[in-house]
C-alpha cells in the first residue's frame, strides 16, 4: 500500500516529536564511586548498563580512598545543599550521621528491601525512612598463603597468638631464603576509620566489648580490651613492619599480593584481585575467619559494607533512584560477587552455585558476615565520628609505643565521656 505524502510527513513529524520528547526526558545522573581495588571499575560497569537500558547518562565522580576523607567531603557537599551529586555511596556507619540528607527510597523500591538482610535494612532506615539500599556487605577476614603454610607444615591459626607464632616462623624462613622484604602480617594500622575496624576486631575477639554498648554506656576501659591492644602492639617491628602504622587497605594488599607477606587482614574484595591475572600469588590464597583472642575468645570481624542513597538536593531524584535500584538488584549483586568478590546483601545469593564457585569462602564463612560486630554508630549517632577518631588515635598511640594499653584506655574513657556529655544525641 502506497502512503500519501501528507501521511508520511505526519508520521515523520510524530516520530521526530517523540524522539525529542525522549531526549527531553533523558537526564544525566552523577554517582560517587569508590577508588579502592575494583570499586570504580565495577561501579562504572553497572552504571553504564543502566544508562544503556534507560537512555540516560551517568557521570562518575571519584572519591578519596580513606573513609575518613570521604565522610568529610560528603558533609561539605551535603551541607552546601549541592545539586552536583545525585547518588552517594554510603559506608554502613553513616546513616545515623548524614541520613537526614537523603530521600526515602521506599516509594521506588517496590518491596525489594525484603530480599536483603533485615539487619542491613534496619541499619539503613532512619526515622522510618529507607534512606539507602544495601549494595554489598563486608566483614574483616584473614588472608593467608596456603603454599607457605604447607611449606612450613603449619595450619591456619586459631588464635592471634598462633598467628603471630606462625608469621614469625614463615617470615624468618623466607628472609633466610633471600626475600629480605618478607613480612609476617600486614593490616590497616594508619590512624583512620580502618584502624577502628581492625582494633574493634582484636578487642571483640578477646571479649573486650564494642567501645560503647547498645545501652550507650562506655565500656572500652577493661582488662580484656587492654590485653587485645597489648597483643597487637607486640607485632609492630617483629612480624609487622613499622610502616604498617601508615597502611590502609590498598597498602596492605599491595604487600600481600606482591608475595611479601604470610598473613593479611583485609576485606573480601582482596580475594578476586589476589587471584586475578598478573597476581604473584594467584591460586595460593586461603581465607579464614579472623583468629580468636585466646582459647576462650571468639572469631569476629567488623561489619562493613556500602549502601547507595539519593541526595535530597538532587534535581533528578526519580532517575537517581532508578539507578540505585538497578545497581542493588539481584542480577547486579551476582555480577559484582562473581567479578569482584563483593559480598551480596541478599541471603539467596549465598546459595547461588556461580557465586560460590567464584568465592568459596562466601559460603564457608557466611556466619562471619551475618554475625559481624558493628561499630557503635547507631548508639552514638552524630557523635560517632568523634568517638571513632578518639578511638583510632588511642589505638595508634598504643601500637606506636607512645603509651601502654591500660593507661591509654583509661584516658580514652574520660575523653569519650566528654564527647558524650549529657547524651549521645
Amino acid at each position: 500500500m502506497k502512503l500519501s505524502k501528507s501521511f508520511r510527513t505526519l508520521a515523520l513529524a510524530t516520530a521526530a516529536t517523540f524522539g525529542l520528547s525522549l531526549a527531553a526526558r533523558a537526564v544525566t545522573v552523577s554517582i560517587m564511586c569508590g577508588t579502592v581495588g575494583q570499586d570504580q571499575t565495577q561501579c562504572k560497569t553497572g552504571a553504564d548498563a543502566w544508562a544503556k537500558k534507560t537512555g540516560n547518562t551517568v557521570k562518575i565522580v571519584s572519591i578519596p580512598t580513606s573513609t575518613t576523607d570521604i565522610l568529610a567531603l560528603y558533609q561539605q557537599i551535603l551541607g552546601a545543599h549541592s545539586t552536583d551529586v545525585d547518588v552517594f555511596t554510603l559506608d554502613v556507619i553513616w546513616p545515623g550521621i548524614i541520613g537526614q540528607d537523603f530521600i526515602d527510597l521506599a516509594p521506588y523500591s517496590k518491596g525489594a528491601e525484603k530480599d536483603h538482610f533485615p539487619a542491613i535494612i534496619a541499619n539503613n532506615t532512619v526515622d522510618g525512612h529507607l534512606i539507602a539500599m544495601p549494595w554489598f556487605t563486608d566483614a574483616g577476614l584473614l588472608f593467608y598463603r596456603k603454599d607457605l603454610l604447607a611449606k612450613y607444615k603449619l595450619q591456619p591459626p586459631a588464635t592471634w597468638a598462633q598467628m603471630a607464632s606462625e608469621a614469625a616462623t614463615i617470615q624468618a624462613g623466607e628472609r633466610k631464603a633471600g626475600n629480605a622484604k618478607f613480612q609476617g602480617f600486614v593490616f590497616q594500622g594508619k590512624a583512620y576509620e580502618g584502624l577502628t575496624c581492625d582494633a574493634l576486631e582484636w578487642i571483640d575477639s578477646y571479649g573486650g566489648g564494642h567501645i560503647v554498648n547498645k545501652a550507650g554506656h562506655i565500656t572500652i576501659n577493661n582488662p580484656k580490651a587492654a590485653a587485645a591492644l597489648t597483643e597487637a602492639a607486640s607485632w609492630i617491628g617483629k612480624i609487622a613492619p613499622e610502616g604498617v602504622l601508615n597502611y590502609a587497605e590498598e597498602d596492605a594488599r599491595g604487600v600481600f599480593q606482591s608475595g611479601n607477606a604470610a598473613f593479611m587482614r583485609n576485606w573480601p574484595y582482596a580475594w578476586s584481585l589476589g587471584n586475578g591475572k598478573g597476581s604473584a600469588i594467584a591460586g595460593k590464597i586461603g581465607v579464614e575467619a579472623l583468629p580468636k583472642g585466646g582459647d576462650s575468645g571468639k572469631n569476629t570481624g567488623t561489619l562493613g559494607g556500602w549502601q547507595l542513597g539519593v541526595s535530597k538536593y538532587s534535581k533528578n531524584p526519580a532517575a537517581a533512584a532508578s539507578l540505585v535500584m538497578y545497581l542493588t538488584s539481584a542480577a547486579e549483586e551476582k555480577r559484582r560477587a562473581i567479578e569482584g568478590s563483593y559480598n551480596p546483601t541478599r541471603p539467596a545469593l549465598y546459595k547461588d552455585p556461580d557465586v560460590l564457585k567464584a568465592n568459596p569462602f562466601m559460603g564457608q564463612l557466611l556466619s562471619t558476615f551475618t554475625n559481624a560486630v558493628a561499630r557503635p554508630s547507631l548508639e552514638t549517632g552524630s557523635k560517632y565520628n568523634q568517638v571513632s577518631t578518639a578511638f583510632w588515635n588511642t589505638v595508634h598511640d598504643v601500637l606506636s609505643g607512645k603509651t601502654k594499653a591500660d593507661v591509654a584506655l583509661a584516658s580514652l574513657q574520660g575523653e569519650l565521656k566528654r564527647i558524650r556529655k549529657a547524651s549521645w544525641k
